[in-house]
Order: structure tokens, then sequence, then C-alpha cells
């Protein structure tokens, strides 16, 4: 799938997913996506975790509390650790926020589906999550997604008008 094409196919989808394994070839490609993704000083604030075993696939959607999301074959759990660049900053918020989009376009492309899961299972359910995956304490789980083939249509989401929301050369102005 071409670039453009997977970002406007890339919709956020909380249903059913059909019971057809993410190939591990795949889930790496995606997980190298999202390691592809830019990060702030080049800290690297992000680690990943991709989940196949069927066994813990089932425990991180149990734990996360949605019937819909125990049907994903797989899940990605992506870590941070909140780190301070030479100039007193941490990047570590963008930095795996660039992990999940670089990695929200890949499952699109090979035909997958999942929806960026963060504050639903901020504090305790991440903690959780990270004791299920031997997470050290240093990390943070930020977000969940689970992957997979989608059973059902993907919602078309209703975005505002191009023209409301980007502008060339000033705030407002006609982009021809």
């Amino acid at each position: 799938m071409e670039l453009m094409e997977a970002i406007r196919a890339r919709k956020s989808y909380r249903n059913e997913f059909y019971n057809t394994p993410v190939p591990r070839s795949d889930l790496r490609e995606i997980l190298e996506a999202g390691l592809a993704a830019p990060s702030g000083c080049n800290l690297q604030t992000t680690q990943l975790i991709g989940v196949d075993d069927p066994v813990l696939v089932k425990r991180l959607a149990e734990i996360y509390g949605r019937e819909w999301s125990a049907t994903a074959p797989a899940a990605i759990l992506v870590l941070t650790k909140e780190t301070m660049s030479s100039s007193g900053v941490s990047y570590h918020v963008h930095d795996y926020s660039a992990a999940v989009e670089n990695m929200l376009l890949a499952i699109a492309a090979k035909g997958y589906a999942s929806v960026w899961i963060e504050g639903q299972i901020r504090g305790e359910r991440a903690k959780e999550m990270g004791a299920l995956l031997g997470v050290p304490e240093e990390y943070t789980v930020a977000v969940y997604l689970p992957v997979g083939v989608p059973a059902k249509s993907m919602a078309e989401a209703v975005k505002k008008p191009f023209s409301e929301r980007a502008w060339l050369n000033g705030y407002q102005k006609e982009l021809d």
C-alpha cells in the first residue's frame, strides 16, 4: 500500500477481529516501523513489546477490560522512560507518539487494524500489563495496541473539512 493510501485508510478500530494470526514477520516489521520514528535529541526513549502468545494477548485484553480486544491475535505494548535531554527537556511523549503513529500506519498498510489505547490503561492497568511481561519498574507502559484483521467494517471517521484546519502562508488563508 502506498504511503498516502495507508494514511487515508488508517482508522481507529474498536471491534472484533478475525481469528487470523498476525505472522511474526509482520509483527516485527510493525515494530521496526515504530523504532524508525524520530526521537527528540535521539534519546530513543521508546521501547516496544510485540505479543503473539495467545495466552498473553488474552491476559492483556482482560487487564484492559474490553471484550472485543480479547479477539485480537496480537498486541503491542509501548514503553517509555522520562529522560532529560541536555537542555533539561524530556521528549518521551513525543517519541512514543511518533512511534505509535508509524506503527498504526504500518498496521493499516498491511491490512490489519488497531486503536491507540492510552488513557484507559493509565495507572494500575498499565502497571499490571507491565508486570505480566516483565517490564522493569523504571519504564511506563504508555500505550496498548491490539492488532489483527478487522472482522467488521471500519467506521468512517468524521473529519472537519480540510479548509477549516489547513492553510498556506497564514492562519485561515486559502490553500489552492
